[in-house]
């Protein structure tokens, strides 16, 4: 099924919802900002892989 975006997706669906829920709160706070561009549960998985895997969340903050 496709959702209008990612709130819609995790407002409608429980276990996107609970998914979602069980990532750490930086890879959420990632996805938020990709809100408009997840449409369904495969896009929200693929964009919270790719999230994780990248350098930027990966780093320690060096402040």
């Amino acid at each position: 099924m496709r959702y209008k975006n990612l709130n819609d997706l995790i407002a409608s669906s429980s276990g996107s919802r609970k998914y979602f829920l069980s990532l750490p709160t930086s890879v959420q706070l990632e996805l938020h900002d990709q809100n408009d561009y997840i449409h369904s549960l495969y896009d929200l998985h693929s964009n919270a892989e790719y999230i994780s895997k990248s350098e930027y969340i990966s780093k320690p903050d060096l402040r």
